[in-house]
């Protein structure tokens, strides 16, 4: 039997700690694993749910975006996957007898631990306007008080429309042409806070914004480079591949301010002798200050050009443009700033330079360790420079690898969930819709927030996610938000979102990747993207968790209705009625997806096509991969002050909280805690187990603080500190973002400690 959820918020003021591990996975892992789902869903209704994880007759996880092979093991899911799983489908409930025991106060009281433990949200609640707490409402007249909000703006542009990337496909692409019918480009996504910075550097260079390579590529791989990224806790099934390619003789390197015990040693829970001694992945760790990685390719680059027979001058010749740019830049690199910028060492360096020498087919990895900075861009290009310089796009076994978060989240984009369309996208939609859609650029993540402060934007409608808690200097935007006339999220359950509202507010409970559709004409699947460009079905196996309940689909169908009315010639009902009409009117819009509900029915799904890596054509501006030469950056922190990262724990997945542990780095029972280099400690006094507030500084001379973090002695970079988000959220000034992507600089806050 499943249990109950916790009645009060377990104390987190005394966090345990413990010496980090050097190995991830193995048996604590499945350990783990078990107990949190039967916590959730009881013995029998794990077993039916977990083996249909990532099958091909399955569902997709709805966790991170790490792609299957054509193989598939019987579990086919990590521990953190797992938790996902677990979470959605709980057999606690969340109903409107719970919404009247807890007033609004009492749930912006909570924490994001206890408000996701409730469980699944049962029917669709209202907050009226000067309510105290949420009641049952009715879909039909939820739909007409989004419609009297709607309708009663000044104009569209006054109404956000935000998608978390759990949506799929479908509802994805349904979801933007409402938005556009409705006539605005305000379209922004998680996209914004994480990977903008990948898809904006790679767009320019390489003339598309997703990565290159495929499963099979990491397999083939000579050299591994995984820069800014965490994989045994955010992408553990990654484990697996680099696994295997250690075991073809690949290199790996990872460059990273904290050791991470997935890249030190996996011990692979499919194997017996993986749990027992597991795999060493690591070849080179190159402990990097955090924003060092700019200046540290920088330097790399520079001295392969320099190496005689290096590069490779076929390939520069024919496909790139602007490297006599780059030898000018890279001629200019400095062993001492670089040394600076990285709190490397020389050695270290030149090692990772005869690897990377050593190899023919290099990939290069990256999550939010490279995107969340000011320079976060010009790293990135700087990354592709070193993969152009070796002729390591559309090579086998080579190209450029962000890894996605969010399950489906490359999938929305590709769906046309961005701010910033290309007019080809939208002459194709009005072409196949016979709508006009606005050709002005919408607002992103930071701009609605700054919309909503300004009082510009009157309506956020959330698709998904937790937008509270995963938006940066929480203070200004939960009082943003409260500014609105109307927030409305769809979820599946209870987060720090829903405690913070406009003057009204609805929730809308959808069905989950674990639950079955069925609708008017039969059982329906939808599709996702996974972060490789692989579109494959995913189908729940789990009645819903209420009658109750609608497909992220319906609803967008029955809003537009409500909202468009007859003048409307879109088939909305159509559309909810079956899923497959949607995939026929994709086929026609978007490019790569001709034939849809043919292939989307195949078991393995099917490969988008990718220009650079398929023919080795870079549609850019210039017709070729383009080196770039932007200056090197890296961050500058005044005497006293340390350079902070916002980070996951290992009992979290983006701002779900499954957990008060972080297992691998030897936390447990608390999340508010600050990881700090015992030298450094030692500077600032900073005695271990002692407690203090962080403060934050920036030009803005606005004083952020977190208060009340227990100082954890760790093995950080020299001068760097980490700590966990969405406690640190906080801290990060909501107009500190990355050049060019507008994504907040997470990952390089300066701050100082005040005593608690």
């Amino acid at each position: 039997m499943a249990t109950k959820p916790p009645t009060g918020d377990p104390v987190q003021d005394a966090p345990q700690v413990t010496p980090p591990k050097h190995a991830a996975a193995g048996l604590p892992a499945i350990g783990h694993t078990l107990r949190i789902a039967h916590e959730q869903m009881g013995l029998a209704r794990t077993a039916r749910t977990l083996l249909k994880v990532n099958q091909k007759d399955g569902f997709d996880c709805p966790g991170c975006a790490w792609p299957e092979g054509d193989k598939r093991h019987t579990a086919e899911f990590c521990e953190n996957g797992a938790k996902a799983v677990a979470e959605e489908a709980t057999l606690r409930r969340v109903t409107p007898e719970f919404f009247a025991a807890h007033p609004l106060a009492d749930l912006a009281t909570r924490s994001g631990y206890w408000l996701g433990q409730q469980g699944r949200i049962t029917q669709p609640m209202y907050l009226p306007e000067g309510g105290d707490r949420y009641e049952a409402i009715s879909w039909e007249r939820a739909f007409s008080v989004i419609a009297q909000e709607l309708t009663a703006l000044g104009s569209p542009d006054e109404a956000l429309f935000y998608t978390s990337g759990r949506t799929s496909n479908e509802a994805a692409f349904l979801f933007q042409l409402f938005a556009r019918e409705f006539g605005t480009n305000n379209l922004p996504d998680c996209s914004n806070m994480c990977h903008e910075s990948s898809g904006s550097a790679l767009t320019e260079t390489i003339g598309i914004g997703k990565g290159s390579v495929s499963l099979e590529d990491l397999h083939q791989a000579d050299l591994i480079i995984v820069a800014g990224q965490n994989p045994g806790t955010n992408h553990p099934r990654m484990l697996s591949a680099l696994e295997k390619a250690k075991t073809a003789g690949a290199k790996i390197i990872s460059v990273n301010p904290l050791p991470e015990a997935g890249m030190e040693r996996f011990k692979n829970p499919q194997t017996p002798l993986g749990m027992l001694r597991g795999t060493a992945l690591n070849d080179l760790f190159l402990q990097i200050r955090i924003g060092g990685d700019q200046a540290l390719f920088r330097l790399l680059n520079k001295l392969v050009i320099e190496t005689d027979g290096a590069t490779d001058e076929a390939f520069i010749r024919e496909h790139t443009h602007g490297y006599e740019d780059l030898a000018a830049a890279a001629k200019e690199a400095d062993w001492d700033e670089t040394l600076t910028a990285t709190g490397l060492t020389r050695p270290e360096i030149e090692r990772a330079l005869a690897m990377i020498l050593a190899s023919k087919r290099t990939i290069v990895c990256w999550a939010m360790g490279l995107t969340q900075h000011k320079h976060a861009v010009a790293t990135i290009r700087e990354v592709v420079n070193l993969l152009l310089l070796r002729g390591n796009i559309g090579r086998p076994g080579a190209g450029v690898c962000p890894v996605r978060g969010h399950s489906n989240v490359q999938g929305d984009r590709t769906m046309g969930i961005f701010e910033r369309p290309a007019p080809a996208f939208l002459d194709a939609l009005d072409k196949e819709f016979g709508i006009t859609s606005p050709r002005g650029h919408g607002y992103d993540v930071v701009r609605s927030i700054q919309a909503m402060r300004d009082g510009r934007a009157k309506v956020l409608f959330a698709m998904g996610g937790n937008f509270v808690g995963a938006t940066p200097d929480t203070e200004v935007t939960e009082a943003a938000i409260r500014r609105t006339a109307l927030t409305v999220h769809v979820s599946t359950k209870l987060n720090r979102s829903h405690a913070v509202t406009g003057r009204r507010a609805l929730i809308l409970p959808t069905l989950g990747r674990t639950d079955k559709d069925v609708q008017a004409s039969g059982r329906q699947f939808v599709t996702v993207e996974d972060s490789m460009g692989m579109v494959h079905a995913s189908r729940g196996n789990l009645a819903p968790a209420s009658p109750h309940l609608l497909s992220e689909p319906a609803i967008v169908a029955r809003m537009a209705r409500a909202v468009l009315g007859s003048a409307s010639a879109t088939p909305w009902e159509d559309f909810e009625r079956d899923y497959g009409a949607i995939r026929d009117r994709i086929a026609r819009v978007v490019p790569g997806f001709e034939d849809f509900n043919a292939r989307a029915a195949r078991p393995e799904g099917f490969r988008l096509p990718h220009a650079p890596r398929d023919e080795r054509r870079f549609p850019t501006r210039t017709g070729k991969a383009n080196f770039t030469a932007a200056p090197v950056e890296y961050p500058q922190v005044p005497p006293g002050r340390l350079l902070l990262q916002t980070l996951r724990s290992h009992d979290q997945y983006n701002t779900t909280i499954y957990g008060l542990d972080d297992r691998y780095r030897g936390i447990t029972g608390g999340r508010r805690v600050v990881m700090v280099n015992p030298a450094d400690a030692a500077e600032l006094g900073l005695a271990d187990g002692s407690y203090t507030d962080l403060v934050s500084e920036w030009k803005d001379g606005v004083e952020r603080r977190a208060p009340g973090f227990r100082v954890v002695h760790y093995p950080t970079a020299r001068g760097c500190a980490a700590a966990y988000y969405p406690e640190t959220n906080v801290l990060v000034p909501l107009d500190s973002t990355a050049d060019t992507s507008n994504t907040p600089a997470s990952k390089s806050v300066v701050v100082r400690f005040e005593p608690a």
